[in-house]
């Protein structure tokens, strides 16, 4: 029997499971997505990628300031949802999640506990992580926390950048959402609940903020580089190079690979002959930049940075 399915979520990410539900045997009666946002020099009003998507096939849409406002409460009420889906959303207060009578559930990019927060995929790779997953659960009042529905688990790859994983992932959470429609449509399945208690050892995915993106050269090497791959392609770790005459310019390192040459001096040295090749020093061994972008200019391998800039008249 196909059930009637709001869908909340704003980015790209979220779209792949929306689509999914879309062209299910269960019908997608409306989404709820964030309100526009000026952007740009313009600071035109940007859709989210989800209402893109909404717009597009003809789903009628809500896009609320406050969630517990009643006019947005009772719209909800009028599209008779036998369950909510949230991917890559806002936190719901109970007012919402507790509306439809199947309840509602979250696609969650890690295999929770672990990685609660806003950014699951870019904290696992930066903590060198070698496994993650997608978890649907249901929504409670804390926090990713909620009864587990299903997990689905799958490697990250040694050298795998977050925007390479984010791709993985959003299929394999689109594969999740449905499965798990199934699963709640049929029922007689048991949701496991989480360990979520702060004695517990849970790693977290806060936010990313701008001083999460400085790369520590007195680092060993192989924690530089899950940073560089954590952050890349958005929104990138970064250092900064001066000049003799004190000048500063931002430098964001996309991606970047340990050599078998051990650092001699001091962490931070850089070493590079102007043409070929472009090493900063760690703690341990020296880091090979492979692809860059000095601040207000377009990202670039080092090879072809090297042919309009020198490197060796900046240190860090």
């Amino acid at each position: 029997m196909a059930m009637r399915v709001v869908f909340m979520g704003t980015p790209d990410f979220a779209v792949s499971s929306l689509d999914t539900l879309y062209h299910s045997e269960h019908e997608v009666v409306g989404v709820v997505t964030t309100p526009d946002k000026p952007a740009g020099r313009g600071l035109q009003l940007q859709f989210s990628e989800v209402k893109k998507y909404a717009l597009q096939k003809g789903i009628p849409l809500l896009q609320p300031v406050k969630l517990r406002d009643p006019e947005f409460l009772e719209a909800l009420k009028q599209w008779r949802a036998d369950i909510f889906v949230v991917v890559a959303f806002r936190m719901l207060p109970s007012e919402v999640y507790a509306l439809p009578p199947h309840g509602t559930f979250n696609v969650h990019a890690s295999l929770l506990p672990q990685y609660r927060g806003a950014a699951p995929i870019h904290r696992a790779i930066m903590n060198g992580e070698t496994q993650t997953g997608i978890t649907t659960f249901f929504l409670n009042k804390e926090m990713d926390c909620g009864d587990i529905i299903l997990q689905r688990k799958t490697d990250i790859f040694p050298d795998e950048t977050t925007g390479e994983l984010y791709d993985r992932l959003k299929v394999m959470g689109a594969a999740a959402a449905l499965e798990t429609l199934l699963l709640v449509e049929k029922g007689g399945f048991v949701p496991l609940p989480q360990m979520c208690r702060a004695d517990t050892e849970i790693k977290l995915a806060p936010k990313i903020h701008k001083e999460d993106t400085v790369i520590d050269w007195n680092l060993p090497a192989k924690d530089i580089i899950n940073k560089i791959r954590g952050l890349s392609p958005y929104p990138g770790a970064l250092t900064v190079l001066k000049k003799k005459d004190g000048a500063a310019i931002v430098l964001k390192i996309f991606k970047a690979a340990i050599t078998s040459e051990r650092t001699k001096g001091n962490s931070g040295e850089i070493d590079t002959d102007d043409k070929n090749f472009f090493h900063i020093s760690s703690k341990d061994c020296k880091i090979s930049i492979l692809n860059l972008q000095f601040e207000g200019k377009k990202r670039i391998d080092t090879t072809s940075f090297l042919q309009g800039n020198r490197i060796s008249i900046y240190t860090i």
